[in-house]
């Protein structure tokens, strides 16, 4: 029974699916395998001069790659709780440490008899062991592959178990090799040459790995990463065993040296893809928690820019609030007092009430990332409503407003709020400029044009001190102001809701004195469409936010 994917396993070699890169390196890997068996081949029965030199570091090195793949193996088993894992790694936990007996009774590595004093059978015997077991924990693996995995089984009782009964085999092996020779089949005649008996070894093991191999065939659309490679090693493996048991020329020659060549490539291969990938599995951990930390971070930047931009603009109509408060109770503690005026600062205390929740509203909707809520309207009306709402402080600051607005500009498509506190961000910001100017006339230019056949623009200009270069550079940014008291989000909400509407805000110097603020917002289509099927009709239509009436009708 296939056992069910889990979105963590996916991750795991034993789970991780094969890309087409490494399909193509195992088959290289492979290839190249086979090509130099085939050059070793004719030389075989070649002595190789090294004799026993290069035992120890053979052995070191098998020990110490297998065992550490044993660890990382019970350590994917102590994940996924895998029974095809634990026999894996049992598999090579045994192979690695069976090559410490087998170094130390081989004849003439420590000692002329080995250093244990075996019989010569000694050290065949248990490299008869290494050479069918490893083979056959890789075909139990691929057997138990789809096996269901214990989920609740507690893993390091079974692992520490399989290690201590492991080390146990490999301890009793020993012990019957060096203290019992009499039991042991006579493999070898002499310290070089070996019977006829030993030659169903390697062929036991080359059906073990054809088994191995064809369990792997057989499951072939669902192999793993790691199915993958130990069909890699499972022909190092065979290669290693032919070489040594049927190439000729018995031990020490090149033939036998070349497989153990090919017993090291097959301890080493699963250790290397172990280690790189669990090298990229950390990588990815490593991307996805600085991912994840960004994330956290826009989240508590968006926070900061959402009350910033909250404070920015809600202050002015509160502001104003207080301004006609003050007034109307003037009115009232007047000797006679005009209920008339109180009445019409209450209506306009009233009214920037409204206001203020609708651009509450607004900015919420622009730090929502949602469609906004657009209708056609005329943006001459905006920029004279915003006039309006900003008299009392344009009067304050002695402020002369000249405008200059182009009566037959088509109709864009907006949200009014958003488009309002737009033009009244760039107004009060022309305002604070001027607001230390006394050589000069304080004069607010605003001006209305089309520009181009798709868009309207829209320019503030202001004689004020006006900005230096690296200012300049950097007006749109985020928590950048020139104000004492700014809190520099202003700008920065006024481009993203331009740029929400399909168009751009930008900055210009205005020489001798000052800056120029414009802003281009694209024609409403279906005025455009509209026009062209009315033509120049005269009739005039109701004034609102969702007619389609040129500008120079509703003025009337």
């Amino acid at each position: 029974m296939p056992k069910p994917a889990v979105p963590g396993d996916q991750l795991l070699l034993p789970s991780l699916s094969p890309g087409p890169t490494q399909l193509r390196l195992a088959a290289g890997v492979v290839l190249a395998l086979v090509v130099a068996a085939a050059l070793a081949y004719p030389n075989a029965e070649q002595p190789f001069p090294a004799g026993t030199v290069l035992l120890p570091a053979y052995a070191a090195v098998v020990l110490t790659t297998e065992s550490i793949t044993a660890a990382l193996l019970f350590a994917q088993f102590s994940t996924q709780r895998s029974p095809a894992l634990l026999v894996l790694a049992v598999g090579y936990l045994f192979t690695g440490l069976m090559i410490v007996p087998w170094a130390l009774t081989f004849p003439g590595v420590f000692a002329p008899d080995g250093l244990l004093g075996a019989n010569l059978q000694s050290t065949a015997a248990l490299a008869a062991l290494r050479r069918v077991g490893f083979p056959l924990s890789v075909l139990a693996y691929a057997l138990m592959k789809d096996r269901v995995p214990e989920t609740n089984a507690r893993s390091r009782p079974i692992v520490l178990g399989a290690v201590a009964a492991t080390l146990a085999a490999v301890l009793a092996a020993a012990a019957v090799a060096v203290e019992v020779p009499s039991v042991l089949p006579r493999f070898m005649v002499s310290a070089s040459e070996t019977t006829d008996l030993w030659q169903a070894i390697p062929a036991a093991a080359l059906v073990l790995c054809g088994a191995g191999l064809a369990a792997f065939a057989w499951r072939w659309r669902r192999l793993s990463v790691l199915d993958l490679w130990l069909v890699v090693v499972l022909c190092a493996w065979a290669i290693e065993t032919f070489l040594l048991g049927f190439a000729g020329g018995g031990r020490f020659s090149v033939g036998w040296w070349a497989g153990r060549s090919y017993g090291l490539a097959a301890s080493c291969v699963v250790l290397v893809v172990l280690m790189a990938e669990i090298t990229t599995l950390y990588a990815r951990i490593v991307r996805s928690m600085a991912a994840e930390r960004r994330v956290r971070e826009a989240k508590l930047a968006s926070l900061e820019a959402l009350s910033a931009a909250i404070a920015h603009e809600v202050n002015q109509p509160l502001a104003s609030m207080v301004t006609n408060a003050e007034a109307g109770l003037r009115w009232l503690n007047r000797p006679a007092p005009d209920l008339d005026e109180a009445r019409e600062a209450l209506a306009c205390i009233a009214k920037d009430g409204h206001r203020a929740a609708r651009v509450i509203e607004g900015i919420r909707a622009a730090f929502r990332k949602s469609p906004q809520a657009r209708v056609p309207l005329d943006i001459n009306t905006i920029v004279q409503d915003t006039l309006k709402h900003a008299r009392g402080d344009l009067r304050a600051n002695r402020v002369s407003v000249f405008t200059e607005f182009d009566g037959t500009l088509p109709w864009v498509n907006g949200n009014p709020v958003q488009l309002q506190q737009v033009v009244l961000n760039l107004v009060a910001n022309a305002v604070d400029a001027m607001g230390t100017v006394t050589d000069r006339a304080r004069v607010l230019r605003l001006r209305s044009t089309r520009q181009g056949t798709g868009s309207v623009l829209v320019v503030v200009e202001d004689s004020g001190s006006g900005l230096e270069p690296e200012q300049e550079e950097r007006l749109f940014e985020p928590f950048f102001t020139t104000k004492p008291n700014g809190s520099g989000m202003g700008l920065t909400i006024c481009q993203s809701i331009i740029e929400a509407h399909g168009g751009r805000l930008w900055m210009t110097g205005n020489h001798p004195h000052g800056a120029v603020f414009q802003f281009t917002l694209p024609i409403d289509q279906d005025f455009v469409q509209d026009s062209a099927r009315e033509g120049a009709s005269d009739g005039a239509r109701d004034g609102g936010w969702n007619h389609a009436a040129p500008a120079a009708e509703r003025a009337r």
